[in-house]
């Protein structure tokens, strides 16, 4: 059976009442075998899902926005548009939405990335709670997210401030309809010659998005110069917290993939 509420508060409800299993497009969910045994909440009719406004923090996107949404709506930012305008092909952008690729919860999963290295945060909602959340706190491994059950991904907010300087870069076996052998997205947040912002995220690499804000923070308040003199041990202290694991292309590669976009989106910020 399939459900199709017309209201966020309805939805909550049917969630609350059924094992259901929530959708957009569902772009990914129907190619799996299991999907004729389950029952589903479709999300697409909920116009509170579907708003993209701002605060005076925030840009908020609603969870069943699909991708060419995103893309065409004055509010996104450059970075997030430049990865979603890089997701599959135009019939898949045309469906799938930024909570389904949050949701899937795949390393691989492009908007994800750009939401963790930009410290963006998820507003969960079920009948009877919600709570807000970084976006990087939700992963628990592949497939395996902190949802709790009846809750629903509702909104990512993500940070309207600091967020022109970005590098991006998606490495697939062609140069489009790819999936994401690695992936990279960085910002540098520069004001008055000081780092204010240093952050990285690497896609494909484990089960999880890769983000560390430890050592990303060995650079923020420092000047360029001085960062330049940290370089060194900026880069050493992710070649060895970067552990790749085995998949389709080889943990070196992987390993060498990462640390040459890393120091490609230093070098090109003069660090």
């Amino acid at each position: 059976m399939n459900y199709a509420p017309k209201s966020l508060k309805e939805a909550l409800v049917l969630l609350k009442e059924n094992k259901l299993v929530p959708y957009t497009g569902g772009t990914d969910l129907m190619v799996e075998e299991k999907c004729s045994e389950a029952e589903y909440l479709f999300l697409g009719r909920i116009a509170e899902l579907k708003n993209i406004v701002e605060d005076d923090e925030y840009i908020r996107f609603g969870a069943a926005c699909t991708f060419a949404e995103v893309i065409d709506h004055a509010l996104t930012p450059a970075i997030l548009r430049e990865a979603c305008t890089q997701i599959a092909a135009p019939a898949i952008r045309n469906a799938g939405s930024l909570g389904g690729n949050i949701g899937n919860g795949s390393a691989k999963a492009d908007s994800a990335l750009i939401f963790i290295a930009t410290d963006s945060f998820l507003r969960l909602a079920s009948a009877d709670a919600g709570r807000v959340i970084p976006v990087k706190d939700i992963y628990l491994g592949n497939r395996k997210l902190d949802l709790n059950p009846g809750e629903l991904i509702v909104e990512i907010l993500m940070p309207k401030n600091g967020l022109d300087n970005y590098y991006y870069k998606k490495v697939g076996a062609r140069k489009a309809l790819a999936i994401s052998r690695i992936s990279f997205a960085g910002i540098l947040d520069i004001r008055d010659g000081v780092i204010k912002n240093n952050a990285v995220a690497f896609g494909a690499v484990i089960d999880v998005i890769l983000r560390f804000d430890d050592i990303d923070k060995m650079l923020i308040g420092k000047t360029l110069d001085e960062a330049r003199a940290l370089k060194p041990a900026y880069l050493a202290a992710y070649e060895k917290a970067i552990i790749p694991r085995r998949g389709r292309v080889g943990v070196q590669y992987r390993k060498d993939v990462c640390m040459n976009l890393l120091r490609d989106f230093l070098d090109s910020n003069g660090i």
